[in-house]
């Protein structure tokens, strides 16, 4: 979470699963968008990650912001068991619906060692 001036301004999560978490929840107020505030936000939140990190992101623009981070698009079959359901569940959106849903796993530092 980033605040300013007592108000919030961004925030995004980690979200747990066996063997696995999730990146999610990533906004940032529009006033405050192009300033840097998600990738230092997302960067933090890659640091406290203790297990293999993923997310799931809409469109391009998003996928290319994620992919500078260090996250790579992969695919359903490629996800722990524990998101397969969840993640699934968007993948039937990107079939039915045309929603661009991508998925990533966070694979920019190799030597990251999880607990």
């Amino acid at each position: 979470m980033i605040e300013c001036e007592e108000k919030l301004v961004a925030c995004g999560q980690l979200r747990n699963f066996e063997n696995a978490q999730e990146l999610g929840s990533l906004v940032v107020v529009k006033a405050w968008q192009k300033r840097g505030l998600g990738t230092t936000l997302t960067k933090h939140l890659i640091q406290q990650a203790n297990k293999p990190l993923y997310l799931e992101c809409l469109g391009q623009k998003l996928e290319y912001f994620y992919s500078r981070l260090g996250f790579v698009p992969i695919s359903l079959a490629e996800l722990p068991q524990s998101l397969k359901l969840k993640f699934g569940i968007s993948q039937l959106g990107r079939k039915i619906f045309k929603i661009p849903v991508i998925i990533m796993e966070y694979q920019g530092n190799k030597l990251t060692n999880y607990n």
